[in-house]
């Protein structure tokens, strides 16, 4: 199986990352550079990981990352123009970018709030992003996305709310390249960022928002929320906020806003034939 060429990536990505680097293993290209912004790495500083033995979704659970059937990809941000309450939106944004690839792909995409690509006309999970703040002199955050490029020769257990995975492959995607699927995931991505960024992270003003409701199978759901605490909320997901957060309406009429949680959707919606 072809290895992601980081020489060829480099030169389509051009000045758009200080850094991208490829390595054939690690445990997590999210602890990675958590640990690489301690020691001062640059802005926009790119790693690529072509397995991750320890790959880690919300609320630590693992992420398959088998060798060679996806992109586990994660980027070192330290956007001095965003305020830290305004860090939570970087996800929807990437969610975005990866909605930009499986457009150029062929592939039907929608985003379930708040950091998965649900793919193909069952809307299976195709795709996670996790982004961490990172304690350091000044304010970081490490952005993950992994990606299933082409189905794993081992079963992987459904996710949170029983969504099955899926891959591009099975989707029917145009191409299943992955240096050529990293350089328009990144460069799309950059491209986005550079906008969220300039916005002071505010999806409003950045443009982006309006994009992300019409992409998001979210809103309009019914939906179970079973929060940091291991709660549950029940209601039905009515918007998503300037920040990126979602906001519920109970059985009873209440308004709530949700800053964190797994979302299950109660009644799935498929796609239109």
């Amino acid at each position: 199986m072809q290895e992601i060429d980081a020489r060829r990536l480099r030169a389509e990505l051009g000045d758009r990352y200080a850094v991208v680097d490829v390595v054939p293993t690690t445990g997590s290209t999210n602890a990675d550079l958590r640990a690489a912004a301690a020691e001062d790495a640059e802005d926009r500083t790119v790693l690529i990981a072509e397995e991750q033995t320890a790959g880690v979704g919300r609320r630590a659970r693992s992420w398959s990352s088998p060798k060679g059937a996806g992109i586990y990809l994660s980027v070192l941000l330290r956007p001095r123009e965003v305020t830290f309450a305004e860090l939570g939106s970087l996800a929807l944004v990437a969610g975005l970018a990866v909605l930009d690839l499986t457009d150029r792909l062929g592939v039907p995409a929608v985003l379930k709030w708040p950091n998965d690509v649900l793919a193909g006309p069952d809307r299976a999970k195709c795709a996670g992003i996790l982004a961490e703040a990172v304690s350091s002199e000044e304010l970081a955050v490490v952005l993950g996305i992994g990606l299933n490029v082409r189905p794993p020769r081992e079963p992987v257990k459904p996710g949170p709310g029983g969504l099955p995975p899926t891959s591009l492959a099975e989707q029917g995607a145009s191409s299943t390249d992955r240096t050529e699927l990293a350089a328009i995931l990144l460069t799309a991505f950059a491209e986005r960022e550079r906008r969220w960024r300039t916005a002071g992270g505010s999806l409003a003003r950045s443009g982006l928002l309006p994009e992300y409701r019409e992409r998001c199978a979210t809103i309009g759901q019914d939906v179970k929320i079973i929060m940091p605490n291991g709660s549950a909320l029940h209601g039905t997901a009515v918007d998503v906020d300037t920040a990126g957060q979602l906001l519920l309406t109970t059985a009873d009429g209440q308004r709530r806003t949700v800053f964190a949680g797994d979302v299950v959707h109660l009644r799935p919606q498929v796609a239109d034939d």
